[in-house]
């Protein structure tokens, strides 16, 4: 997995009940440490601890008052933070390096025998438009084929082809022309 250090240290500072509720308090008015620990009840060595790991990942700031510090959270901070290592682009990028074929191939490890043949035709539509997928590749692309032709290919792949050309079709991975004159794959 591609890893975001700053992404991983946000969830982690937030993957506290602690650490939500001082974020929530913080983000109504600034509090020393003494005020936190006494409306969480908690011990200050405690919120220190939390408080250290929030601001790690950025999200709170500290100013020194007379004899103690007193934390605010930073909003625009977490705002900019938050728009920017949740966008789009850097989610897409955490899950870069994931195998999105492997459950299509489970599928098709469930559904097909050694020879390619189909051991039957899914029922459930995500199966079945995993399996169709499968088949559509033995067509190709920008050739017409009669609809003998598309029984012949269809007959490799399971005794039924009347429905396989009919799910193919309902797919939009095939085209028809005509009452089942000519069929194409569609690009």
């Amino acid at each position: 997995m591609t890893e975001n250090p700053e992404l991983v240290a946000m969830f982690k500072a937030l993957a506290d009940s602690s650490r939500l509720k001082i974020v929530g308090l913080l983000a109504q008015q600034p509090y020393s440490v003494e005020q936190l620990a006494a409306l969480l009840n908690l011990k200050p060595s405690t919120v220190s601890h939390h408080l250290a790991r929030l601001s790690e990942a950025g999200l709170v700031s500290a100013r020194a008052e007379s004899s103690s510090n007193i934390y605010s959270l930073d909003k625009t901070a977490l705002e900019e933070t938050t728009r920017r290592i949740l966008s789009r682009e850097e989610m897409s990028e955490v899950a870069a390096d994931i195998d999105l074929d492997a459950c299509d191939r489970n599928v098709l490890a469930d559904f097909t025998r050694p020879d390619g043949r189909l051991k039957t035709i899914p029922a459930r539509r995500k199966k079945l438009e995993v399996v169709l997928r499968r088949v559509i590749k033995a067509f190709e692309p920008g050739t017409r084929y009669s609809e003998q032709q598309v029984n012949e290919i269809l007959a490799r792949f399971h005794s039924d082809t009347a429905t396989l050309r009919r799910e193919l079709v309902g797919s939009n991975l095939m085209q028809r022309e005509g009452g089942g004159g000519e069929y194409w794959r569609v690009a």
